[in-house]
C-alpha cells in the first residue's frame, strides 16, 4: 500500500557510457541527454561505487540503531508517512530515477525497500531525517567576496559542507557534471547515486548551497532540498532568477539557501513549510552558517540551534576574517586559507577539530568557487585538508575551448596533513569517542 510506483520509461539502450575522469585523485563524471539516458548512464557507470557506499550507510544505521524493532519502526512509519514523497518532485527527476532504478538491476539491497522508492528516499534524506533526528548538531560555513575585495575583481565563494556522516562521503566524493537536454548545464559536489544539488555552480555563475536550520515542523509532502536546488542550477542566470525559482517550491523542511551569481549578488533565502520564503542581501563580504535572521529566528528551535550550536561562534569568526580582508587582495588561495581557518572568534583557545572553528575537520566535502571564470576547486580529502582540484566548467563542457584557456592550478593540502597535526587531532577525536 506504500509502494512508491514509478512512472513507466524506456530503459535507454547503453549507448555511449557516462565519461568518468579521475583528475588529481578528484573523480569527475559526465552525464548528458534525456532524464532517462541521466539516470540510466549514471548507474551504468558507478554501479560499483554505488553498491559500496550504500552498504556502509547501511552498516551504519544498523550501528546506532542495533534495535531490530527500533530499525522495522523507524522504516515502517517514513513508509506510511511518505507514502508520496515523489509527488513533490519535478516530472522529470522522477523519470530519471526510474531509469537509474531499472539500470540498477539487480539491487542487492531491493529486499530492504524497493528500488525506485529506496532512491527517492535517498535524494529526500535530510528532509526525512528531520522528523526523526531532533538534536541540533548542524554545520555547514558559507562565504563570499565581491569584486572589490579579490585581486582580479573577480567573485569568489567558499563553502565548507558539515554533513558528519560516514566517512564515505568525503572519501568517496564525486563531481557530476550535468548537461541535460534543454536545461543550463551545471556542476554538483555529491557522491556516487546522488544527482540532487547541495553545493553546485552552472555555466552562467551561479553558485548555490544549502545549510541545515531548525524551525517550523517537517511535511511530508513537497519538493526535496536536493531537488530544489538543482531546479535553480538548471534554469536560473542570476540571483534574482534563482530567488524566483525558491520562492515558488513548496518545501518540507526549514532550510537556509545561499545563492550568488557574477554580478556579486549575494542573498540568502530562509525557507521553512508553509511559510513565504524570507529573503536578506548580503554585502561584498557575506556569510551565512545555520541560524536563521528572519522571520524564523524567535522560533524555539532556532533558539536553540543559537544557544547550542557553534552556528553563532563560526558567523562570529567569519565576520572576523572578512573583516581582515582588505579590499583589492583576495584570491581563491585567500578564500581556502578562511575556509580552513583552525581559530575560534574573540581569541578563545582552539584545540584542532573545534566545532566553532570554520575547519573542524568533519567536512564531507569543501569548494572555492571564481563565479566570474566558472571554475571551481574541490577537496580530495580527508575532509578540508587535502589538494583542492580545479574543475573549469567552460572547458569541462566544452573541451574544444581548453585550446585557448589557462589552466587553472592545483590549490596544496593543508600543512597539517603533512606535519602530524591532523593524526593527532583525529586520534584524540577517536578516543574522546571511545570514553
Amino acid at each position: 500500500m506504500t509502494r512508491l510506483e514509478p512512472p513507466k520509461v524506456d530503459l535507454p539502450a547503453p549507448s555511449r557510457a557516462a565519461e568518468v575522469r579521475t583528475v588529481d585523485g578528484l573523480r569527475e563524471v559526465v552525464l548528458e541527454g534525456s532524464p532517462e539516458t541521466i539516470g540510466a548512464t549514471h548507474a551504468r557507470a558507478l554501479r560499483d561505487r554505488m553498491i559500496a557506499d550504500e552498504s556502509r550507510l547501511w552498516g551504519d544505521y544498523e550501528h546506532f540503531v542495533p534495535w531490530w524493532i527500533a530499525r522495522f519502526g523507524i522504516e515502517e512509519v517514513s513508509r506510511v508517512r511518505y507514502r508520496n514523497l515523489d509527488r513533490g518532485m519535478p516530472e522529470p527527476r522522477r523519470r530519471e530515477l526510474a531509469a537509474e532504478s531499472l539500470a540498477f538491476s539487480p539491487d542487492p539491497f531491493e529486499g530492504r525497500m524497493p528500488t525506485y522508492q529506496r532512491m527517492v528516499f535517498l535524494h529526500a534524506v535530510y528532509d526525512i531525517a528531520l522528523s526523526f533526528e531532533h538534536s541540533p548538531l548542524i554545520g555547514c560555513s558559507t562565504f563570499a567576496l565581491g569584486s572589490s575585495v579579490t585581486r582580479a575583481g573577480h567573485v569568489l565563494a567558499a563553502r565548507a559542507f558539515d554533513m558528519e556522516t560516514d566517512e564515505v562521503l568525503d572519501e568517496d566524493k564525486a563531481v557530476f557534471l550535468v548537461r541535460e537536454d534543454g536545461a543550463l548545464r551545471f556542476a554538483s559536489v555529491a557522491w556516487p547515486g546522488f544527482v540532487g544539488v547541495v553545493t553546485g555552480m552552472n555555466e552562467a555563475g551561479v553558485f548555490v548551497v544549502v545549510h541545515g536550520g531548525r524551525a517550523g515542523e517537517p511535511r511530508a509532502e513537497g519538493m526535496p532540498v536536493a531537488f530544489s536546488l538543482r531546479e535553480v542550477l538548471s534554469r536560473a542566470r542570476d540571483s534574482d532568477e534563482a530567488i524566483a525559482i525558491l520562492r515558488a517550491q513548496d518545501v518540507m523542511v526549514s532550510h537556509i539557501v545561499f545563492v550568488a551569481d557574477p554580478q556579486a549578488r549575494f542573498a540568502v533565502v530562509e525557507r521553512a513549510p508553509g511559510l513565504p520564503a524570507f529573503v536578506r542581501w548580503l554585502g561584498p563580504r557575506a556569510a551565512v552558517t545555520n541560524q536563521f535572521e528572519g522571520p524564523l529566528a524567535a522560533d524555539p528551535k532556532n533558539v536553540r540551534v543559537v544557544a547550542t550550536t557553534s552556528s553563532a561562534a563560526r558567523a562570529d569568526r567569519l565576520e572576523e576574517l572578512l573583516a581582515a580582508t582588505a579590499d583589492g587582495k583576495a584570491t581563491p588561495k585567500t578564500a581556502l586559507d578562511i575556509l580552513r581557518d583552525h581559530g575560534c572568534a574573540r581569541g578563545l583557545a582552539c584545540e584542532l577539530g573545534d566545532r566553532r572553528s570554520i575547519d573542524a575537520l568533519i567536512a564531507t566535502h569543501g569548494v572555492v568557487a571564481d563565479l566570474t571564470e566558472r571554475t571551481i576547486w574541490v577537496g580530495v580529502g580527508p575532509h578540508l585538508s587535502g589538494r583542492f582540484v580545479p574543475v573549469d566548467l567552460r572547458t569541462a563542457f566544452d573541451p574544444a575551448a581548453a585550446a585557448d584557456a589557462t589552466p587553472a592550478e592545483v590549490m596544496p593540502a593543508d600543512p597539517i596533513l603533512a606535519d602530524g597535526r591532523y593524526a593527532r587531532a583525529m586520534q584524540a577525536r577517536a578516543a574522546g569517542s571511545k570514553r
